[in-house]
């Protein structure tokens, strides 16, 4: 058996290596109510309305047909659903709605994951 071991790998050029075949999410983010308190390659957070964020990516999909799945989190102990909105999905950011039961939309904590090639 062969072992690895590396700090550091770059391409040829001296720039970051360029990984194919790679399932793993390009872009995450973890909310605590309109505050993003952990992320990778999301740049900012916009608020669109009561319990509607747009996340924003720091380096863009390729294009607008990643996948973006989304999770409660905190600590309430109350029913929610949580969807992208297909219609507001971009190459360059993509919005999480926040619905609580037939009660309507929320501010909660929550953590999304987005699976796609990158630009």
């Amino acid at each position: 058996m062969s072992v690895l071991k590396a700090d550091t790998i770059q391409s040829t050029g001296g720039g970051a290596a360029t990984l194919t075949k790679q399932e793993a999410a390009k872009a995450y983010s973890r909310v605590d109510p309109n505050t993003i308190s952990s992320s990778l390659n999301v740049s900012s957070l916009t608020d669109a309305g009561t319990g509607l964020f747009e996340d924003n990516f720091t380096n863009a999909f390729g294009a607008a047909t990643y996948s973006s799945v989304a999770s409660p989190g905190g600590s309430t102990n109350i029913q929610m659903m949580f969807a992208t909105n297909m219609t507001t999905y971009t190459t360059s950011a993509s919005r999480t709605a926040i619905y609580q039961n037939a009660t309507g939309y929320r501010d909660e904590q929550y953590s999304t994951a987005r699976f796609g090639d990158l630009a």
